[in-house]
């Protein structure tokens, strides 16, 4: 590790949004409470991210949203009732934040992904930090964002997690435009926000996972709406290029947009098959269809 590079030890959630894409399961349920096989959407993202070294978690909340940070604590009355009947607390100890610290701050207004992440600046400070949004479910070992501290450990600056979409899918991303590439690490040129497939410059599009430098908390207090009406963290990141080192890496963790129904489902699938106490299950269920 480049010993001038500030270590990454804070992560940043934000977990405020409203999840509209699955109604109705989540008119009273946050998103990030959903499960997959047998534990929550956001416990997957703060396992990679404590897997990465992390050891601050700063949760971007929003109302509704008291179960997430309840689902880390202790319940004492469940453990006790375990506890006396000789059940194993195991599943239980998964929740914990284990180590760390875990921090809330609120997002009072849905004012957008930049707008989520400036409102986590006073905790942020002056250190590099994660960012990961737990819709995005990166299956996989080494976790995603372990493979990005390794890359920020020998280039520094900002990276974002980046793959190859299709170019229909253009207009769902923010879209690199390139400059040379090493391997799985790209230097990222410039960024554009959605942008239709006929005048994308390329196909490598920004997905759930950041380490950035909090000089872009400075650009967000401009608070300047982009695509959408929203405050963009994209058009942010994008003024930062030039100025500070910036890369795009391609990981080997396997991606599942779990905002989306059919993405959803299918992340249950595949991690139920790669699973040996539910894989020869869901292969005789599968084979009966």
């Amino acid at each position: 590790m480049n010993s001038s590079f500030k270590p990454v030890r804070k992560a940043v959630f934000p977990v405020a949004g409203l999840g509209t894409r699955l109604l109705p399961a989540t008119k009273t349920m946050p998103k990030e409470m959903l499960t997959v096989i047998d534990r929550p959407l956001i416990q997957y993202a703060v396992d990679e991210a404590r897997e990465a070294g992390i050891e601050q978690l700063i949760f971007v909340t929003g109302r509704g949203k008291s179960s997430l940070v309840d689902y880390f604590d202790m319940s004492f009355e469940l453990e006790t009732t375990m506890k006396s009947k000789g059940k194993s607390l195991a599943p239980l100890e998964l929740s914990r934040t284990a180590f760390g610290e875990l921090i809330t701050v609120r997002q009072q207004q849905p004012l957008g992904l930049g707008h989520a992440v400036w409102c986590a600046r006073h905790v942020v400070g002056d250190e590099p930090f994660a960012v990961l949004l737990p819709d995005d479910l990166m299956a996989g070992a080494p976790g995603a964002l372990a493979q990005m501290v390794e890359a920020y450990n020998l280039v520094g600056g900002n990276i974002v997690c980046a793959e190859e979409v299709a170019p229909e899918k253009t207009a769902s991303y923010g879209i690199v435009t390139p400059g040379t590439t090493d391997g799985k690490l790209t230097e990222v040129k410039g960024l554009v926000e959605k942008p239709r497939p006929e005048v994308a410059p390329s196909r490598l599009g920004v997905i759930g996972r950041y380490i950035l430098q909090p000089e872009v908390m400075q650009v967000l207090d401009a608070q300047e709406p982009g695509a959408g009406g929203e405050i963009q963290l994209t058009d942010a990141m994008a003024k930062l290029i030039g100025r500070q080192p910036f890369h795009a890496v391609e990981v080997d963790a396997e991606r599942h947009d779990c905002g989306d129904r059919a993405g959803y489902v299918l992340a249950t699938l595949k991690l139920a098959m790669a699973r040996d106490d539910l894989a020869p299950l869901v292969r005789e269920a599968m084979a009966g269809l």
